[in-house]
């Protein structure tokens, strides 16, 4: 059994905004809908706002959710939360907001919750008349879930916005890899490419006050410790080596060992241990972890 919250548990059992707004004619007032998933998919939900037109302010809200407990608890917090709230302020609602709403969800659930942020989306979009923009550049990437129809951008959307750092984590927010788990290899290759070209590390190392050098004084995840590693080899090691006619690539990190080859003119040098150790080795203790040790493994 899963480990609802009080208040989920509450939510579920006694929603008091399940149901349909109806239109009574009320001037000054319009009714707007947004819908989300799929009853295939096993979660779906309708979100019923009615707004007045004059302040943009959300008046009621009422939901029709097909889905499990966190699914009606999601959607009966999402209703608490926007309802005296302008559209506008509506907006800045996020998953994370109606998860700690309800004082938490199972990792497993978190999906409900996203799923009642995209229904309040569309129905904005729905009030303003026009088309659903803030995550439309989901749909056009290509599709990396085929049992669940997730594409890339969608992808890479979530796990940027919520720092998900494992592919079960990702399964966990929006379902892709919980079929038949053929596309979990690819959704790890997207999180390590965000690891990788994000600067949130850099971010925490300015707020944080960090003088010694390293991007992150914080304990990192495997997936977080090599795309911090192949940050700096990319862009602080290989441009002083291709400059000298050599490279580096990274082969395999296990641990605090890293293991890389040495190519160009670096895998030939008589003094490639010292440009392993001093050029190589140095750096990444410098900017990651003083244990990382570097090894040369044949290309």
């Amino acid at each position: 059994m899963w480990d609802y919250t009080d208040k989920v548990l509450e939510f579920f059992y006694n929603p008091k905004n399940q149901g349909v707004l109806e239109d009574t004619g009320e001037a000054g007032v319009k009714l707007a809908v947004g819908e989300v998933g799929s009853i295939a998919c096993g979660d779906a939900l309708r979100l019923h706002l009615k707004v007045d037109e004059d302040t943009n302010k959300i008046l009621d809200a009422r939901f029709q959710t097909f889905g499990c407990t966190s699914a009606i608890a999601s959607s009966e917090a999402l209703v608490e939360l926007v309802k005296g709230k302008t559209v506008d302020e509506a907006l800045n609602i996020s998953n994370k907001d109606i998860a700690e709403f309800l004082g938490g969800l199972p990792q497993e659930k978190m999906h409900c919750s996203v799923m009642g942020q995209e229904a309040l989306e569309a129905a904005i979009s729905n009030y303003k008349g026009i088309p659903i923009a803030a995550h439309d550049e989901d749909d056009e990437g290509a599709i990396i879930c085929t049992c669940f129809g997730i594409t890339e951008p969608k992808i890479k959307r979530i796990v940027k916005e919520n720092k998900l750092t494992t592919a079960e984590e990702v399964t966990n927010f929006i379902k892709a890899g919980g079929g038949c788990g053929t596309c979990l290899a690819t959704i790890d290759d997207i999180i390590i490419e965000n690891q990788r070209n994000s600067h949130f590390t850099a971010q925490e190392t300015s707020s944080n006050g960090n003088t010694n050098g390293k991007i992150s004084e914080k304990p990192l995840t495997p997936v977080q410790k090599i795309a911090l590693i192949q940050k700096v080899l990319d862009e602080e090691i290989r441009p002083i080596l291709i400059a000298d006619g050599g490279d580096v690539e990274l082969y395999d990190v296990e641990g605090d060992t890293v293991k890389v080859t040495l190519q160009g003119a670096c895998g030939s040098c008589s003094s490639s241990l010292a440009t392993l150790k001093n050029a190589i080795e140095a750096k990444l203790k410098e900017r990651i972890s003083d244990n990382i040790t570097v090894e040369s493994v044949s290309s």
